[in-house]
């Protein structure tokens, strides 16, 4: 893993599109990349020194060694399509916006990733490479999104946090008393939720949601002027996973690109 405050990866430049929070930007920036965000709002992460307010769009004439975009999901995501479906919001507001992720998508740039919710881009682009939740990621939270991938790898989990009353299912061996959920035992009710195997007493006949959720499944996010935004904030431990994951990865291809780089002009002498 890349030391954090280096400059090693200097020479990449990261654009976090659409973002005003700067979840990303800040992790990425804290291995040592030239990260940017990018959003039509002022930053609230603290470090307007890395923040580009205004359109995103002429900044994809520019180089970039990796784009990571939160577009917009109002008018894409499969919750709000009913407004339009019902005649009640304009069509032309989806079409705009499946406009605006396309040209994100078609960047000239070799690592792409786009963020967004369950909704029209599975038809526009393809089906999500993934869908990942915050509580696969040390969060205690469910807000299911999908990733589409261009040349990055899967996230990978790195602390999943299961459903109030729930438990992880364990498979590999047992000891006795030893309190886990085996994958067979009785007594138990098994869900399979994203992937991932959990348990609970029988006698609990209640839905798996994490802290962020009502019983019912809901949000306990009310309406407010706000609430968009802060529902589209990234949470740590994906911010964090992204960095790590995909910043390692397009540091290890950049290595070798920059050390052409360098045979050519002189710099080092070829190993070969």
């Amino acid at each position: 893993m890349m030391a954090c405050g280096t400059n090693e990866n200097s020479e990449i430049r990261v654009l976090v599109a659409c973002e005003e929070s700067q979840a990303v930007c800040i992790e990425f920036r804290s291995l040592g990349f030239e990260a940017y965000s990018c959003d039509v709002l002022s930053c609230s992460g603290g470090h307007p020194e890395w923040h580009i307010q205004g359109d995103v769009i002429p900044l994809l004439d520019k180089k970039w060694g990796a784009i990571i975009a939160f577009p917009p999901c109002t008018y894409l995501c499969s919750s709000g399509m009913h407004w339009t479906t019902r005649g009640l919001r304009d069509p032309k507001l989806t079409e705009d916006a499946k406009t605006f992720v396309l040209r994100l998508w078609e960047a000239d740039c070799d690592y792409i990733a786009i963020e967004n919710p369950i909704g029209v881009l599975s038809k526009t682009i393809r089906k999500p490479d993934q869908i990942i939740q915050p509580w696969m990621f040390g969060s205690n939270a469910s807000k299911q999104t999908c990733l589409w991938l261009k040349n990055l790898p899967v996230l990978k989990s790195t602390h999943v946090i299961p459903p109030k009353n729930f438990q992880p299912v364990v498979h590999e061996d047992h000891y006795a008393n030893c309190g886990c959920y085996g994958p067979t035992q009785d007594g138990l009710r098994y869900m399979k939720i994203n992937g991932y195997e959990f348990a609970c007493d029988e006698s609990f006949k209640g839905k798996p949601v994490w802290d962020n959720q009502t019983p019912s499944g809901q949000n306990k996010l009310g309406p407010s002027d706000d609430r968009a935004i802060l529902r589209a904030k990234t949470y740590p431990g994906i911010a964090k996973a992204m960095a790590e994951q995909w910043g390692s990865h397009i540091a290890h291809d950049f290595e070798g690109v920059m050390t052409q780089k360098y045979i050519r002009s002189g710099k080092i002498g070829s190993l070969m």
